[in-house]
């Protein structure tokens, strides 16, 4: 298959997976990691999978300078603009003008994907068809497309996209017009919202036109525009410190579209999840027949435990024995074991700062 050459995809590789500790760090985050047992971390499935959308040279990721070196390692062969360096964070609608920034001085007529590097997408080829579908509706109508997953359970760590029933085209019966975005509901009134019908969660996908995508950051985010579609390749370190320490902090769903008037959603027709936390990657996962999941390179024995996930990563073999285990985490890097309910899972944002204090003090 013959790919587009003006089909960009911006990656977006700078989080610090706070949700998954122990096993993701600050030093060592999500997206580095094989979460899912596969052999490939994250960012690694998720190049890939946009290898058969669009070039790989047009393949661009946006990460913490921090993380630049990991980056190349587990993708290697990258350009150099392949790889842009954030030097603070700042959310996704700076990421994002940084990266078109330099997307347009290579291609002014780009159309661009822009994609999380650490979420599970479980039909690939439905995923490349469902992104081609969106690349060739955007050439002829300047819209921006969001991708929205059917949801399945009141989630309340997602985002929420409420469409218009109206297609937005005859042909196309999975493409909506957006009527508002809602963030992390409270879990009633995400039930109400599945109940309703008429919402989907949010994939965290765009596609637009680069012109289209440039405009609604002149519109809407009129002094992040200013300070970012003027940076390139060429853009001394200096000046892109001082252009973060100095940028608004904010996402590009609050930025603008729950401001556009021409944002459409799409129903994808592939499996999605975040894999925002343990019980999401618990729930995304197979279970065998005590319903629990299971990945870790060493051996596992359980007994009377249920609906447990036990995970270390890829390359760290332990033996674990697990007895009266229900509704439980597991989870173990070469230093930490957690054990907690799943129900509590909020804890662990708890339990990673507990740590990190008690170890600032054994060091002083």
């Amino acid at each position: 298959m013959t790919l587009n050459k003006h089909t960009w995809c911006v990656v977006m590789a700078g989080g610090i997976g706070s949700r998954f500790w122990p096993i993701s760090r600050t030093d060592n985050p999500k997206q580095f990691i094989d979460v899912a047992g596969v052999g490939r971390s994250m960012l690694q499935m998720t190049f890939a999978r946009f290898e058969k959308i669009c070039p790989r040279q047009n393949i661009v990721i946006v990460t913490g300078d921090q993380y630049a070196d990991r980056v190349r390692e587990q993708i290697p062969g990258l350009l150099p603009y392949q790889v842009l360096s954030e030097p603070l964070r700042r959310n996704t609608a700076p990421c994002i003008a940084y990266a078109a920034a330099v997307v347009s001085q290579i291609d002014p007529q780009a159309t661009v994907i822009v994609s999380p590097a650490d979420h599970a997408i479980f039909h690939e080829d439905k995923f490349v068809a469902d992104m081609q579908q969106a690349v060739q509706t955007v050439a002829v109508h300047d819209w921006i497309i969001t991708l929205g997953a059917q949801p399945v359970r009141p989630e309340t760590s997602y985002g929420y996209i409420q469409f218009n029933e109206k297609p937005s085209l005859p042909r196309a019966l999975n493409l909506h017009p957006v009527v508002t975005f809602t963030e992390k509901p409270p879990v009633e009134l995400a039930r109400q919202f599945i109940a309703s019908g008429e919402f989907f969660w949010n994939a965290g996908l765009l596609v637009w036109q680069l012109p289209v995508l440039r405009e609604a950051y002149r519109k809407h985010l009129p002094a992040i525009a200013e300070a970012f579609f003027g940076l390139g390749l060429g853009t001394p370190w200096e000046e892109l410190e001082r252009v973060y320490s100095q940028c608004e902090a904010i996402s590009v769903d609050n930025g603008i579209l729950e401001k556009a008037d021409n944002v459409h959603v799409m129903a994808a027709s592939f499996g999605w999840s975040d894999v925002e936390t343990w019980d999401s990657l618990y729930d995304t996962s197979r279970h065998d027949k005590d319903g629990n999941a299971v990945f870790c390179d060493g051996n596992v024995f359980t007994y009377d435990t249920h609906n447990t996930l036990v995970v270390t990563p890829s390359g760290l073999s332990k033996t674990m024995v697990l007895e009266g285990l229900d509704g439980y985490i597991v989870a173990a890097n070469d230093d930490t074991i957690m054990i907690c309910r799943r129900k509590n899972e909020e804890m662990v944002f708890r339990f990673a700062s507990d740590v990190e204090l008690k170890k600032l003090i054994d060091n002083k």
